[in-house]
């Protein structure tokens, strides 16, 4: 499992998080989308890395931009980066 998280600027409500969400939603093998309205901070979990593009072309299709990416350690079942359950 893949959990990247990215910067989307101009979300300003709660009909903003539920195009982003249902934009990015759409993207072939994401599984899983969080949007932090507060943050900015889109996080899409999938089975494999998703190509950039095609998350920002999501976003752009609800009608935001996408600003950056945070790497995150991809996630493996247990929930940690090293499945242990917690990270050390």
């Amino acid at each position: 499992m893949t959990v990247m998280t990215y910067q989307v600027e101009g979300m300003t409500c709660g009909h903003c998080v539920r195009s982003v969400t249902e934009e990015v939603g759409k993207v072939p093998g994401v599984s899983g989308v969080e949007v932090d309205l507060a943050s900015g901070a889109v996080t899409v979990t999938s089975a494999a890395p998703l190509d950039r593009t095609e998350v920002e072309a999501a976003v752009n299709e609800a009608g935001y931009e996408l600003a950056g990416r945070v790497e995150l350690l991809p996630q493996v079942d247990g929930g940690s980066c090293c499945g242990s359950g917690g990270c050390h």
